[in-house]
């Protein structure tokens, strides 16, 4: 595996596997890897003939009140865990590299951004998509993967590949959860002893949306309110959304007579975290 820092060492790379006939994988992540991004790791490495893993901390992703200064970084120690899921190139710039001096063209996803994570951290997902669409056309990948834990994030890039003709295609990848149900995430190890058991309730707000709707309840609202309820529960949580939302549009429903997505952001402590779970209907 090779580690290379310049946009032009990647592309070199990723000419060499293309003359030998190999297609392209794509795994963008900041980073702090885990199992989670293993996952994504390993589908690639199933699919594709050279898996390249970017690892790039994004500053323009980063409101004023996230802590990008001590989002964890530690790339000796991502090329280990990369390495072992059989990645072939990681890409992992400078800031400078990516944002040269005098750097201002954004790519902007309509609709799909302005609401949930959009409306709480404005201008976050003008940055995701710009540095993704960055990534894709320095690696000119075949496939690329993404985490279904950030679904937001996953429609937005879906919707930007086919607006504007990117010839990729995104491939889903399931959450991936500790055995406790908590969704894996780099933020996880800011959480306290405390906080990480209080982080659970998550999950279990989920699980409670997706019984009542299994059970029948096909008012959002009340959909809603049971999950809102008992994270509301946990003292050290504070919620800033819980909503029940059509998988595609992301727009609210009306009723649940269709399959539904059900997302939230709760603060645990100091550190927020996000969450998701997709309800088919019907059951």
């Amino acid at each position: 595996m090779r580690i290379v820092a310049t946009i032009s060492e990647t592309r070199k790379a990723v000419r060499a596997a293309r003359a030998e006939g190999k297609t392209i994988g794509l795994v963008p992540t900041m980073g702090a890897l885990h199992a989670a991004h293993l996952a994504l790791m390993s589908r690639a490495r199933e699919e594709c003939g050279s898996v390249v893993v970017s690892v790039f901390v994004n500053p323009t992703q980063f409101g004023p009140t996230d802590n990008f200064e001590q989002y964890p970084r530690d790339l000796e120690s991502d090329a280990a865990k990369a390495a072992s899921a059989g990645v072939d190139l990681i890409f992992a710039p400078s800031a400078a590299e990516i944002y040269p001096a005098g750097f201002d063209a954004w790519v902007e996803v309509g609709g799909l951004t302005g609401i949930l994570e959009g409306a709480s951290r404005p201008g976050h997902f003008r940055g995701v998509t710009t540095v993704v669409a960055k990534l894709f056309n320095i690696v000119g990948p075949d496939r690329a993967y993404f985490g279904m834990k950030d679904y937001q994030q996953l429609k937005a890039i879906q919707k930007m590949v086919r607006d504007l003709d990117f010839p990729i295609e995104i491939v889903p990848v399931p959450t991936v959860r500790e055995p406790d149900g908590l969704a894996m995430s780099s933020r996880n190890a800011y959480l306290s002893t405390e906080e990480r058991t209080a982080a659970t309730v998550l999950h279990r707000a989920l699980k409670v949306a997706e019984e009542l709707v299994n059970a029948g309840e096909r008012d959002p609202e009340k959909v809603r309110e049971a999950a809102l309820g008992l994270i509301r529960s946990e003292p050290l949580a504070d919620v800033d959304y819980v909503a029940l939302v059509d998988p595609e549009t992301l727009q609210a429903q009306r009723r649940v007579e269709r399959p539904a997505l059900v997302a939230l952001a709760v603060r645990v402590g100091q550190t927020r975290l996000i969450d998701n779970m997709l309800i088919e209907f019907p059951r």
